[in-house]
């Protein structure tokens, strides 16, 4: 396969409540967008020159990044079916008009939509981190025998911004910016910083940088004393965005 083969060592997170447009009538949450009332002409995608990336716990996966122009061709198609694999709090909040909620291991759930697809389906996950979550979600397909999967590339916030299809409960542009900075050891450089929101199923992801720190950047417009876990690899540390912001988190 002719794509080249690199570790995530940087990125953000956006959590919480997006901005966006709501989309029309949705092909039932099965994965598939809304039926076009016209659709793109027909053209050849060289999926082969994407790049891929290899994501911690699923060493010797390559997973492809689509970028977004080649998702959104397939999604007015119906030629691909999308997975959102961020939190259940985030996806009925907001999501991609027809995916379906397939969260990223290891909190994917028992009674999973993917379960029911055809292993020869395309499938495209997606997060918001830009694609840090999803990689897991994609990886742990592939490894699982599906034959054609991919990450978005570009992320949730990409989708949001091109104001393509979307659908959910609350869809706010009101939300906040909120920045934690961490500090872990650079030996564990490429590992996943997990973020939990404890009072709603809600997670994202970070890489760890080469010398050991993390930045998780967050799009909240929830209440502020709400409590998150940080999860890194040698700790674990809770608290209100005031507390996590206000300090680098350590061990």
């Amino acid at each position: 396969m002719n794509r080249r083969i690199f570790l995530a060592v940087g990125g953000t997170v956006a959590l919480g409540e997006l901005a966006g447009c709501l989309g029309g009538d949705a092909g039932g949450d099965n994965g598939y967008g809304p039926e076009p009332g016209t659709e793109p002409d027909a053209k050849s995608i060289d999926t082969s020159s994407y790049q891929t990336q290899v994501f911690e716990g699923f060493e010797g996966i390559e997973v492809p990044l689509a970028p977004i122009e080649d998702v959104f061709y397939w999604y007015q198609r119906h030629e691909a079916r999308i997975a959102d694999a961020r939190g259940s709090s985030q996806y009925e909040k907001s999501h991609i008009a027809g995916a379906v909620l397939s969260t990223a291991p290891p909190y994917t759930p028992d009674g999973d939509p993917v379960a029911d697809w055809s292993k020869s389906e395309r499938i495209v996950t997606y997060c918001g981190c830009p694609h840090h979550l999803s990689g897991l979600r994609a990886a742990k397909l592939i490894e699982d025998g599906y034959e054609e999967v991919y990450a978005l590339d570009d992320g949730f916030g990409a989708w949001l911004d091109r104001d393509y299809p979307i659908e959910g409960a609350n869809v706010s542009a009101d939300r906040a910016t909120y920045t934690i900075q961490g500090q872990s050891d650079p030996a564990y450089a490429g590992s996943l910083v997990r973020l939990e929101q404890l009072d709603a199923d809600r997670l994202e992801a970070a890489p760890i940088a080469d010398d050991g720190s993390y930045t998780l950047q967050l799009h909240y417009a929830g209440a502020t004393d709400s409590r998150f876990r940080v999860d890194a690899p040698e700790y674990t540390v809770e608290g209100t965005l005031e507390e996590l912001t206000s300090t680098t988190v350590t061990p």
